[in-house]
């Protein structure tokens, strides 16, 4: 599903970006806000899923940001809805970052297809990266779910020599 929205055919920004976030969380809306929000972008509340493809067909965005537990109708289904409604010729395509709450939720992020995802919790950094590789065009896929490689020393002799 990702277009050009949020950018111009040669990858630059666009000089005034608009989010739409979809989140029945103050304090998700909080976290992008604070971050999105200025001079050069206009930041959309939408507190309910059914409503989130309506807001962006009266008014197109350049990308949806779309929290996984949103109420009434779950996220991915969210993303869903708008990427067949897209694919319908009903609306513009748009990228969206689908807002995860735990390392399982990837699963099912990498299952639907989304462009871009992010797990809370949330820090400005992973949001300001995230959005502005989706708005570029690109793909972004939080990788702080990852465990840390642990080294685990071997006793030496516990492996036998082999090719002797």
């Amino acid at each position: 599903m990702v277009a050009s929205a949020g950018g111009h055919v040669d990858g630059t920004l666009r000089p005034v970006p608009e989010f739409v976030i979809a989140t029945d969380a103050a304090g998700v809306f909080d976290d992008f806000r604070s971050v999105l929000a200025g001079p050069g972008s206009t930041v959309r509340w939408v507190r309910s899923g059914p409503d989130v493809g309506t807001a962006i067909k009266a008014r197109p965005a350049d990308l949806a940001i779309i929290d996984l537990q949103i109420g009434s109708m779950g996220g991915i289904a969210v993303y869903l809805d708008l990427r067949m409604e897209a694919e319908a010729g009903r609306m513009e395509p748009l990228p969206a970052l689908v807002v995860l709450d735990r390392r399982a939720d990837v699963f099912i992020a990498r299952r639907a297809g989304v462009e871009g995802w992010i797990l809370k919790p949330l820090d400005p950094i992973r949001i300001r990266r995230a959005t502005i590789a989706l708005l570029k065009g690109e793909t972004w896929y939080d990788t702080s779910y990852l465990p840390d490689p642990v080294a685990v020393p071997v006793p030496s002799g516990s492996i036998p020599e082999t090719g002797k």
